[in-house]
C-alpha cells in the first residue's frame, strides 16, 4: 500500500476506507510500561531531544496497538526550549517557565529571537528514524497552537483559567498580537521541521482554547492559528478542548482538513456544525477507558456510528490517553475497529 492510500490520509480527504482509521492522542508515552522503563533516568525534555530515544517512544504504540498512525513523541514546549527559553517539565505539574512573559519588555525580549534560526536537527533526525521504520503508516507531526503556548508563557506554568493570558489580550492588544504572532512562527517552524523530515500529516493542538469566549477566539487567537497552518503543504488536523461554542471556527476558514472534537459533543452534532467540507476526529471519552470492556465497546460503536455523519472520520479520544490507562484497552479498541 502506498502512503497516499493510508486510511488516515484518505479520511482527511473525505474518503471512506473500509474501516475508520484509529490512533490516540498521547498514545506514545506514560501509559506504556515499555515507555516508563525506557525513560528511567532521563528528563522529559531531554528524551524529546534525543533522536533515537524519541523515535523509539514514537514507535512503541504502533507496534503494541497496531494503530493507523504514529504521532511524533515530543512536547509542545520543545520549540520554545530550542529558542533558548528556560522551561522544565515538573512531574505532576507540567511546563514551568523561569521567566514568564507578562510585560511589553518581556514580549520585546522573547520576540527578538528569530524562529527561523531554531536548530531542529534533533527533531528532524528522530522523524527520519521513525518514518524509515513506519513504511506506509503515516507519521503525524504536531505543535502547540499559539494561544496554548502563550497561556503557559504568560502564566509561567499550568493554569485553570489562564486569567493573565486572557487579560493581556485586552490590557495590551499590541503586545498580545506580537507575542501570539511570534508563537505562530515558532509553531510553524516546528511543524515544517517535522514535515520536511517525513511527517505526512500535522496536528495543531490548542489544549486551552476552551477558556476563551468566541469573540476573543476570533479576534485574538484564530488569526495566529491560521498563520501557523497556512500553506503548510500536508493534510492538517486542528484540535482543541472545550471548543464547542466556536467549533465551526476551528476550521480556520478551510485550512483544517480535519477538526478534532472532545468528548462533550456527539460527533453527529459536531458534523452538522462543521459542515460537509471537513473531516472529524474523535471522540471517545477518555474516562471510559477505565470502564468494563462491554461498556467501552458500546461507547466506541456509538462514536463510530455518529462519526458516519461526517465526510470522513478518524477514531480517536476526546483528549489524551490518561496515564493510568490499561494499554490492553487501547489494543482492544483498535482490534474492534479493524475487525469491523
Amino acid at each position: 500500500m502506498a502512503l497516499s492510500d493510508a486510511p488516515l490520509l484518505r479520511a482527511l480527504t473525505g474518503d471512506r476506507p473500509a474501516t475508520a482509521p484509529v490512533w490516540f492522542m498521547r498514545q506514545a508515552g506514560r501509559s506504556l510500561p515499555e515507555y516508563r522503563e525506557l525513560r528511567v533516568g532521563t528528563r522529559m525534555l531531554d528524551a524529546c531531544l534525543t533522536p533515537d530515544l524519541a523515535a523509539e517512544i514514537t514507535l512503541q504504540p504502533v507496534r503494541r496497538h497496531g494503530v493507523d498512525a504514529a504521532v511524533f513523541f515530543s512536547d509542545i514546549v520543545i520549540p520554545l526550549r530550542l529558542a533558548g527559553v528556560e522551561v522544565e517539565i515538573e512531574p505532576g505539574r507540567g511546563p514551568v517557565f523561569a521567566n514568564p512573559v507578562r510585560t511589553r519588555a518581556d514580549v520585546d525580549r522573547i520576540t527578538a529571537i528569530d524562529p527561523d534560526e531554531l536548530d531542529g536537527e534533533a527533531i528532524a533526525e528522530a522523524v527520519r528514524i521513525v518514518t524509515a521504520e513506519l513504511g506506509d503508516t503515516p507519521l503525524i507531526g504536531f505543535a502547540g497552537a499559539p494561544f496554548t503556548l502563550a497561556a503557559y508563557l504568560v502564566e509561567g506554568g499550568p493554569s485553570k483559567e489562564h486569567l493573565r493570558a486572557r487579560g493581556m489580550m485586552h490590557a495590551d492588544p499590541d503586545a498580545w498580537h506580537r507575542l501570539a504572532g511570534w508563537l505562530a512562527r515558532v509553531s510553524r517552524r516546528f511543524l515544517e521541521t517535522q514535515r520536511d523530515a517525513g511527517a505526512s500529516v500535522v496536528q495543531l493542538f490548542d489544549s486551552w482554547a476552551g477558556s476563551l469566549s468566541r469573540a476573543d477566539y476570533l479576534s485574538f487567537v484564530a488569526p495566529h492559528s491560521r498563520a501557523a497552518l497556512d500553506g503548510i503543504g500536508v493534510p492538517t488536523i486542528h484540535f482543541g478542548v472545550g471548543t464547542g461554542p466556536f467549533l465551526a471556527d476551528m476550521r480556520l476558514d478551510g485550512l483544517a482538513d480535519g477538526v478534532g472534537v472532545d468528548w462533550r459533543l456527539p460527533l453527529d452534532e459536531a458534523a452538522a456544525i462543521l459542515g460537509p467540507d471537513v473531516s472529524v476526529q474523535g471522540n471517545i471519552d477518555p474516562a471510559l477507558l477505565g470502564a468494563p470492556w462491554p461498556v467501552l465497546e458500546e461507547h466506541v460503536r456509538d462514536v463510530l456510528r455518529r462519526g458516519g455523519a461526517a465526510r470522513g472520520h478518524i477514531l480517536n479520544l476526546g483528549h489524551g490517553v490518561p496515564p493510568e490507562t490499561d494499554p490492553d484497552q487501547l489494543t482492544r479498541i483498535v482490534e474492534l475497529v479493524h475487525g469491523g
